[in-house]
């Protein structure tokens, strides 16, 4: 990483605040390669706080340059008009990711908000915010298809995808994913929405584990699969992932979709699709999502892969 490369950083964070305002957004992507000198910095805005984040350690004058650069821009306009409330820098390199708060009062458990829709997120203490920024497209996607239908949320995480399907219609939403604190976090997402959760089922259990009972709540009429590259001791994504994909068929609905994603660089679509057409060949592939302008990647592969596929 290159101090002299900073003047690029800190035009790209004016641009891109200034074409988001209030709502989360990664400002800021130099680890999709683009941005030479600058490949292992992200920053994000995270209700009205901007997370900056260093995946490598760097010299003293770079790390220098970069803290008092983030403080002079406390103020500059665009901050001003967007209104801005804190700053920290998260060393993810480090063991526990430790943060320093560089301007203002950090606000650990914000509200963000994405088109329109809030989300408790988690600041400055995790990796993971509780939001993944480069998946907003798809979240789109699925508020888009979600009318009238009945919808299978995998891995569900904070259930972001939950929220957006029943804002966009969905008669009823299944999430499962083993991790319970984030099932909590999801049901107080819906609140946020002013969901009726009666209509929205939260299980904790080991998916690989728990198709009998996933079975019980379907078939489905759109079903997510956005499972994590790893989970100790219970899911390895080239290892497990076929696993689910072969129940498929016997989840889903005549005319059914599913959206399926990977986020390792190290797999490419062709896994998930070459994976499909070898355990559930009923499902058809149509297209890959794009992704956020803001998550541009010198390699394409590389990047999130969220697959739609169709019965």
């Amino acid at each position: 990483m290159q101090a002299t490369a900073l003047p690029k950083f800190f035009f790209e964070l004016d641009k891109t605040l200034s074409d988001c305002k209030t709502e989360v957004r990664r400002l800021f992507h130099g680890r999709g390669q683009c941005w030479a000198g600058l490949e292992q910095l992200t920053a994000d805005w995270l209700g009205q706080q901007l997370i900056v984040n260093l995946f490598k350690p760097v010299d003293d004058a770079f790390l220098k340059e970069l803290k008092q650069g983030l403080v002079d821009f406390t103020q500059s306009t665009i901050w001003q008009q967007s209104e801005g409330k804190a700053i920290g820098l998260q060393h993810r390199y480090e063991h526990g990711a430790p943060f320093e708060l560089l301007f203002g009062e950090l606000d650990v458990h914000p509200i963000g908000v994405e088109n329109g829709l809030k989300y408790q997120l988690d600041v400055g203490r995790n990796q993971n915010s509780g939001l993944f920024l480069d998946m907003r497209l798809g979240r789109e996607w699925v508020r888009n298809e979600s009318q009238g239908k009945s919808v299978l949320n995998l891995f569900s995480y904070t259930c972001a995808f939950s929220v957006v399907a029943i804002e966009g219609g969905a008669t009823n939403v299944v999430n499962v994913d083993m991790a319970k604190g984030a099932l909590s976090r999801g049901r107080d997402n819906h609140r946020l929405n002013g969901h009726d959760l009666s209509n929205i089922s939260f299980l904790g259990h080991d998916i690989l584990r728990s198709f009998g009972k996933i079975t019980k709540y379907g078939p489905y009429d759109l079903i997510v699969i956005d499972p994590p590259s790893f989970q100790k001791g219970s899911f390895a994504l080239t290892k497990d992932y076929k696993k689910v994909l072969r129940r498929l068929p016997s989840l889903l609905k005549e005319k059914g979709t599913v959206l399926a994603c990977v986020n390792s660089p190290a797999v490419t679509s062709d896994f998930l699709i070459d994976s499909m057409a070898e355990e559930a060949p009923e499902l058809i592939y149509q297209q890959r999502l794009e992704n956020p302008a803001e998550f541009a990647d010198i390699d394409e592969q590389a990047s999130l892969k969220a697959l739609i596929f169709i019965r």
